[in-house]
């Protein structure tokens, strides 16, 4: 579910947890460097786009996409993690976590890495901190990371605002403790018996036991779906574009990015790049 709404950190929704059999299998598609979609999805991507230009709350003008967020940070990001759990987490598992969301990050930067401009092939993506409800809950060396025991209005781990892009989209940290280069720009909230996902230009939620079960994944399918929603895609809940039925972002029916998935990415890149001065 997207949850951004270009300016709340408030998430919920319903992202189905399982991929029903029917889910047909994603094809293998080539890296394109131009606007020049396959001639099947020109319909559908135009309808896309018209209906979240129409949608939006002012689309073009909000500046916080993860588009803004990988330019700004010059090829790089930072994620805090919000362990809204009362499970302790090792230190191989801290890492294992850290390597996941860097992967799953890649896969959306992949489908935009050499296509007009786009100047990156990889991003380095990297946890700085983690928000717990109790500093015991972090087991092992936590000299690498900064340990936040902050709560939010609900009471729920939160690493501290001062140090969160969301909150200072002027990339003013000149009062983060952690310092301006361990600043974060997107969470990742990870929290106990919390079914499907959410996401915005904040980061991404999901359930704790879901993403610990899913670490080895190739896919991360709640993950990659909720990452579309940092990139500025749409949910699909009341209306599917014609002729597509299978892609990332249209919730329960694929389990990888797609090549439908792409195209709406490099549709906002291309729409989206004149800002930044390439």
């Amino acid at each position: 579910m997207k949850t951004f709404a270009f300016s709340t950190l408030l998430a919920g929704g319903a992202f189905a947890a399982t991929i029903p059999n029917t889910a047909a299998p994603i094809c293998r598609f080539k890296r394109d460097t131009t606007w020049n979609p396959p001639s099947n999805l020109v319909v559908p991507l135009k309808q896309v786009w018209d209906h979240e230009i129409s949608t939006y709350s002012n689309p073009l003008g909000f500046k916080n996409y993860g588009y803004d967020q990988v330019m700004a940070g010059k090829g790089k990001i930072n994620y805090c993690v919000r362990w809204d759990s009362s499970k302790s987490v090792s230190a191989a598992q801290r890492t294992q976590i850290e390597a996941a969301v860097r992967k799953q990050f890649n896969k959306w930067i992949s489908v935009l890495a050499g296509f007009e401009k786009f100047p990156y092939k990889t991003v380095d993506v990297n946890v700085v901190g983690w928000a717990v409800r109790d500093k015991n809950l972090l087991q092992g060396d936590t000299s690498s990371i900064q340990v936040y025991t902050d709560k939010d209005a609900d009471g729920i781990p939160q690493c501290a605002e001062n140090c969160g892009r969301f909150f200072h989209q002027d990339a003013d940290y000149s009062r983060c403790t952690a310092g301006a280069d361990r600043h974060y720009d997107q969470s990742l909230w990870l929290t106990d018996g919390f079914e499907g996902g959410a996401g915005g230009d904040w980061g991404q939620r999901a359930g704790t036991d879901y993403f610990l079960g899913a670490l080895n994944s190739e896919n991360i399918h709640i993950i990659l779906h909720e990452m579309g929603h940092t990139f500025a895609l749409d949910d699909f809940y009341d209306w599917t574009p014609t002729g597509v039925t299978n892609f990332i972002m249209l919730a329960g029916s694929a389990t990888e990015i797609t090549e439908f998935d792409a195209w709406m990415a490099r549709d906002w890149w291309r729409n989206l790049k004149s800002r930044y001065g390439l």
